[in-house]
């Protein structure tokens, strides 16, 4: 059976935040892919040819909208993957199923340790191209 790199879904409104964290995440062997909002996110399919199944969904809070209380758990279910918040200092974080809450001011350093601590490889990768 072939291995492939785990795969962390990041769902992440800023562009460039959520492509530096994706390069991050790639330079240490995970198969990282980007949505700016929850729909978005929901247009990856469960599973891909060639592709693992995504192990870790990682929320920035300023992709919850009032549509959220629908979509978080479609996306939840569609990928069966425990869920990250990256919230805002001073904002109570919303209730939800969220396997851990990062606070913000956070560095992408840390992101990235918090996904290798929830989402460990457990055999050498290769970076994703």
């Amino acid at each position: 059976m072939q291995q492939y790199p785990p795969r962390v879904l990041l769902v992440v409104p800023d562009q460039w935040h959520r492509a530096l964290l994706r390069a991050q995440l790639r330079e240490l062997g995970y198969d990282a892919l980007g949505a700016p909002d929850l729909a978005a996110g929901l247009l990856y399919p469960a599973l891909e040819p060639e592709r693992g199944p995504v192990g870790l969904i990682v929320v920035d809070h300023g992709a919850l909208t009032p549509f959220s209380d629908t979509l978080l758990p479609q996306l939840l279910a569609r990928h069966g993957a425990p869920a990250v918040l990256i919230a805002p200092a001073g904002v109570s974080p919303p209730g939800g199923p969220w396997v851990r809450v990062i606070k913000r001011p956070v560095s992408i350093a840390e992101i990235a340790r918090v996904v290798r601590e929830l989402l460990p490889i457990t055999s050498p990768h290769q970076p994703v191209e």
